[in-house]
């Protein structure tokens, strides 16, 4: 079974894992104690295994989600720890009006929202292709409703913050669309699905160790 391993790094360690193995699976499998970067197992709903990916024979690194992204030989991976900027938003929708307001209110929140350069770096950043940059301009216009449908697939991994020169959090942004679009319409029918499958248990990811 040996010859049928691929060969890897994950921060610094060399790893052996099957073609058909998860970044994040190959790295449990190893051996190695495993403290952080580590959410769903492979569902891709939480965004704690950020990582970046550089394949063998090419320059370029690329942000991934770790239980998403199969290994490949050559591959290099470094995870991505979470961080707290140094800014951070403190809002109550209960607070906020009928929607007159919500320009103002999106500019008290998050002021540095309007110095999007429009870089494209958020977007080359997002794991799940999302168009980061295009739902700012859709909060700071003032059109919640598109907004939150632009970042209805978010996972909150923040690696759009790590990448905005402006120190903008495109993911809170978002989040603070969804929240005040949900607060005066139904419940998204994609999260009622979804707190349905975790009660039932359809949602808890059963993990195997692989022999060597």
């Amino acid at each position: 079974m040996s010859e049928n391993l691929l060969t890897l790094t994950i921060d610094g360690h060399e790893v052996k894992a099957s073609a058909d193995s998860s970044i994040i699976q190959a790295y449990a499998r190893s051996g190695s104690a495993i403290t952080a970067n580590v959410g769903c197992m492979g569902q891709g709903v939480c965004g704690s295994c950020r990582c970046m990916i550089r394949k063998e024979g090419e320059r370029e690194v690329t942000t991934a989600l770790a239980c998403e992204t199969k290994v490949e030989e050559g591959m290099q991976v470094s995870f991505l720890d979470y961080f707290i900027p140094e800014h951070i938003q403190y809002y109550d929708v209960s607070e906020v009006g009928d929607g007159w307001n919500w320009l103002d209110d999106t500019a008290k929140a998050f002021p540095e929202a309007q110095n999007c350069r429009h870089c494209g770096g958020c977007n080359r950043a997002c794991p799940k292709g999302l168009e980061v940059e295009n739902g700012v301009a859709q909060v700071v216009s003032g059109d919640f409703g598109a907004a939150a449908l632009t970042f209805d697939q978010c996972v909150m991994c923040n690696l759009c913050t790590l990448s905005c020169p402006e120190h903008i959090r495109p993911n809170h942004l978002g989040l603070f669309a969804r929240r005040m679009k949900a607060a005066r319409t139904l419940r998204p029918v994609d999260l009622m699905r979804r707190l349905r499958e975790i009660d039932s248990g359809k949602m808890k990811v059963e993990f195997e160790e692989e022999a060597m």
